[in-house]
């Protein structure tokens, strides 16, 4: 061995010890401590293990498919294409399909395009009057998340834009007012009088008041729950109040647009308890049980449109 590699090696051992004094800790034995050795054969605690050469092994995650697109999903319908075989087919809510997409109408027609989140959430258009503060508090997300998930800077948030933001389905969304839309039971719809009997479903009927509809001489386009004359009426979900007041067959109603686009009708209503614009919440008063328009007795007529087009409500409300 040359005298160079002597010197080399020398100097590589007092750095080593050097290093090694600087950085030693002394600690107490006690459960949990790694002695000498057992760092020397190799030792364990926990998700860390040691070497025989004392190197800190620490197992890494390392993922085993891709990461989920994140750009918004364009889709063109196709003959046959239902708002269920669509959110079926993406693995989404039904109900974030209406809401990327705003003013949708039913039923879909082949050729027609429409905008899909590629995650539970909402795709949107960014506004002249949005900012990062305004996004975020509407659709109860961190603004950095909004940022991060479509790789924008603050900067880059011009009307026009159109993003995709991911929304927990465990708080859903917000109302205009920054408070969460639905409370009690996010992403679902409440029975608007809990514990009530149905007593009509949505579909064809024999009955010979219900007007026809879908090629139907009889069709009831919402379900009824029976209720004494003053029970309280609560929203299903949380949105905007659209309308209130008398309306023909449905007597005196509430219209409600919820946080998802979709239109709550609460009908044969002996008195509303909110005003048009008003923001409700999942569960607030809405109204009472009565029996006008077209109605032989005391209940309350539920019905749910999506796209213009009423839907039978109970897969998805808690009734």
């Amino acid at each position: 061995m040359t005298h160079a590699v002597v010197v080399l090696i020398a100097l590589a051992m007092s750095t080593y010890t050097a290093f090694d004094r600087k950085f030693s800790i002394p600690v107490s034995p006690g459960p949990g401590t790694v002695r000498a050795a057992a760092a020397n054969g190799g030792a364990s605690i926990g998700d860390v293990s040691l070497g025989r050469d004392s190197t800190i092994i620490k197992p890494v995650s390392i993922p085993t498919s891709g990461l989920p697109n994140r750009n918004p999903i364009a889709y063109r319908v196709v003959q046959g294409d239902s708002l269920e075989s669509i959110a079926l087919a993406f693995n989404i809510p039904m109900r974030d399909i209406t809401w990327s997409n705003p003013g949708l109408r039913l039923p879909l027609t082949a050729g027609q395009s429409l905008r899909l989140p590629p995650v539970p959430g909402v795709v949107i258009v960014v506004r002249k009057s949005d900012s990062l503060e305004t996004l975020a508090t509407a659709y109860g997300a961190d603004p950095t998340m909004i940022l991060g998930f479509n790789s924008i800077r603050a900067s880059q948030l011009t009307a026009g834009s159109v993003l995709v933001i991911p929304v927990d389905t465990v708080p859903g969304p917000n109302l205009s007012t920054g408070v969460p839309a639905d409370p009690i039971a996010p992403g679902q719809l409440l029975c608007p009088i809990p514990g009530a009997k149905i007593i009509q479903r949505f579909g064809p009927t024999s009955f010979a008041l219900e007007p026809s509809y879908g090629g139907y001489l009889h069709f009831h386009s919402g379900v009824d729950l029976l209720a004494e004359y003053g029970t309280p009426i609560v929203a299903s979900a949380g949105g905007t109040v659209t309308a209130a007041g008398p309306d023909g067959l449905f007597g005196i109603r509430v219209e409600i647009t919820d946080s998802f686009g979709l239109v709550e009708i609460y009908a044969h209503m002996s008195e509303v308890a909110v005003a048009v614009g008003q923001p409700i919440q999942q569960g607030e008063k809405v109204g009472f049980v009565g029996s006008t328009g077209l109605s032989i007795g005391s209940h309350l007529h539920f019905q749910l449109e999506v796209g213009g087009r009423p839907t039978d409500p109970l897969p998805v409300v808690g009734c």
